[in-house]
């Protein structure tokens, strides 16, 4: 009786802590959005008066910022440009980290595990230490001032981590499936095509997520690289035409901000279990 009364007591007392918790988490991560969007649609004096709740329209809504950020710059073109390296990134990632994981899960003892650190520890060397010898390759290929220069360089950090990444995924299915599936007459391609990757859809959709917000968030190769403003990125041409001097023109930064990242936290929402479900195996493994 005496459990029971306790677990009675302190059941509500948990549920409330737990729910407090679980509101200030969802009330911090919220914040962000909540705030480039009051901003976006704020009057330039509702937002520079001090005296003004922050929080609230102390003077009526304005599209001002927003035809300011579509009509006085190309953003646009920058989301275009933005959209199109990343995806052809994610296809080369695809194509290249998914063969390796696998052949590195694969590998007999320890050899495989060190080996896919080594390639992961490629990944930790600071962008600012290669983009002088990647500048010598991207003029070597004639691709200065091109998209296709950052096509060429993105893979190069997001290959090794991917890689370690799908490694560790690939170790969690038994080798067994395979064996009996080419026992019923399938090759070891067909394996893997047919059994293997079906399952490990919630690593490949880590991959494809991880890879590109890796790359809209890029900076330092695509200002290197790309210097027309047609071909700027998100990352570059926004701070590149919105701030001016010591003029920060924020209804049209909040505004390209949650342009650009809201489609990604929609899609970080629809595919949340399988996302953790992929770094967490490729993360204990």
């Amino acid at each position: 009786m005496a459990g029971e009364r306790r677990g009675t007591i302190t059941s509500p007392l948990s549920r409330g802590v737990n729910f407090g918790v679980i509101a200030a988490f969802v009330a911090f991560t919220a914040f962000p959005f909540f705030w480039m969007v009051i901003t976006t649609f704020k009057q330039t004096l509702d937002l520079m008066n001090p005296a003004n709740n922050p929080f609230l329209f102390n003077q009526p809504p304005t599209l001002t910022h927003l035809r300011m950020l579509f009509q006085e710059t190309a953003y646009a073109q920058w989301l275009w440009n933005t959209a199109w390296v990343g995806g052809i990134v994610v296809v080369i990632t695809l194509l290249l980290a998914v063969p390796a994981g696998y052949s590195l899960a694969r590998l007999s003892g320890s050899s495989g595990e060190q080996l896919g650190i080594g390639i992961f520890l490629t990944y930790l060397v600071p962008p600012t230490i290669l983009f002088i010898p990647l500048s010598r390759v991207v003029t070597f290929l004639g691709l200065t001032d091109s998209l296709w220069s950052l096509v060429v360089v993105y893979p190069s950090f997001t290959i090794p981590f991917c890689s370690w990444l799908l490694m560790g995924f690939f170790k969690v299915i038994p080798p067994d499936i395979e064996e009996a599936a080419m026992i019923d007459g399938l090759s070891r391609f067909g394996a893997f095509v047919r059994v293997v990757l079906p399952i490990s859809v919630a690593g490949i959709l880590t991959t494809i997520i991880f890879t590109f917000t890796l790359v809209t968030q890029e900076f330092v190769y695509a200002l290197t690289f790309i210097s027309s403003s047609a071909k700027f990125t998100v990352s570059v041409g926004v701070p590149t035409f919105l701030v001016r001097g010591d003029v920060y023109f924020w209804g049209s930064m909040m505004a390209a901000c949650f342009i650009a990242s809201f489609p990604i936290a929609i899609l970080y929402n629809l595919f949340v279990d399988r996302f953790i479900a992929g770094f967490t195996g490729g993360a204990v493994k």
